[in-house]
């Protein structure tokens, strides 16, 4: 299992470096962070090279991270610095944080790691390491627990090496307080630890209250012309926005219609196997719906920018939605043409 210390990221803890990091770490494991990280760092090395760069090939490097708004605000905060702070990041709490995407303990972590500023943080290995070290009860979402665990990050942050210290309450909650299989007997604090001595620290911090996830359902419409699909760019906000993806509709009896809207008269229709795609809060079941045009498609009558035939075997970069990544993977072996 990994910690953060002797991680790409630390090798140079350039502001720039631990932002896009700790922005990629965000409901993200650090062994799946590592080579995106890799990878986007080479090809946006700072500030000024992520600002110029198009959306859509910022997209392509996040494709695959998921919770795509956090690259969409990671690109819109680089075009904020270029613009309002000269291109270089920000260095007071309340200026960082006033950037897109960022929050009061993302903001904490970057100046502090960069900077060595004196800030307490609290993501969500820190949570669990405070809510168990207190024994404090309830889910930490809650706002009044929330404020508790504040209270106790700012009274044990020390004012010299707090970039040590906040290293090493991360690293902490990744290696050994974990959430499932705590290492107690291994922990350099389990003597003082309130949920260690009432022999109860998976109980800390409390769970968030179950719900039950709807389940919503689509049709996607994937023409196939020669080695080629058409997709669309989605809106810039909500779900998988400003990804690319397939055109979807509700029910078959739109199949029709939907297809003459995108220039397609001729063709015939195979399905493949339908398969889930869970979100945070609801399950989306989607039924691919293969459309084999007999004839070349009418020229479309919307923008490139917006519809394009999506070339299967030469593909270009661009940001793609988990669903339609993994059906470009079933299209090209079953060599559907």
């Amino acid at each position: 299992m990994h910690g953060r210390k002797d991680l790409p990221w630390q090798q140079v803890k350039s502001a720039y470096s631990v932002w896009v990091s700790e922005i990629m770490l965000q409901q993200t494991q650090v062994s799946t962070v590592i080579p995106y990280y890799l990878r986007f760092m080479q090809r946006f090395p700072d500030v000024a090279s992520l600002a110029e760069a198009p959306q859509d090939e910022v997209m392509h490097h996040w494709t695959g991270l998921g919770y795509y708004a956090r690259a969409r605000n990671l690109h819109q905060a680089a075009k904020n610095i270029v613009h309002e702070h000269g291109g270089e990041f920000p260095n007071t709490l309340e200026e960082v944080m006033n950037l897109p995407g960022i929050g009061r303990s993302t903001a904490a972590a970057i100046l502090s790691l960069a900077q060595g500023q004196h800030h307490s943080i609290l993501d969500g290995n820190v949570k669990r390491v405070l809510g168990r070290f207190a024994a404090i009860e309830g889910w930490p979402g809650n706002k009044t627990v929330e404020t508790q665990l504040w209270e106790l990050a700012d009274s044990l942050t020390p004012a010299a090496r707090t970039a040590e210290y906040n290293q090493a309450m991360m690293d902490m909650g990744a290696t050994l307080c974990t959430r499932s299989s705590p290492a107690c007997s291994r922990c350099p604090v389990s003597a003082d630890c309130q949920a260690f001595s009432l022999a109860r620290p998976t109980d800390f911090p409390g769970k968030k209250p179950k719900k039950t996830i709807p389940v919503r359902s689509t049709f996607m419409l994937i023409p196939i012309w020669k080695n080629t699909t058409l997709i669309y760019k989605r809106p810039p906000t909500g779900i998988w926005g400003g990804l690319w993806g397939f055109h979807q509709i509700d029910s078959l009896d739109e199949l029709e219609q939907q297809a003459k809207t995108l220039g397609l008269v001729d063709f015939r229709i195979s399905f493949l196997l339908p398969f889930r795609h869970t979100f945070s809060h609801f399950h989306l079941d989607i039924q691919p719906v293969v459309l084999l045009l007999n004839t070349e498609p009418r020229a479309q009558m919307v923008s490139e920018e917006q519809d394009r035939w999506y070339d299967l075997l030469n593909p270009p970069a661009l940001g793609l939605a988990a669903p339609t990544q993994q059906l470009f993977t079933t299209l090209r072996e079953a060599k559907l043409s």
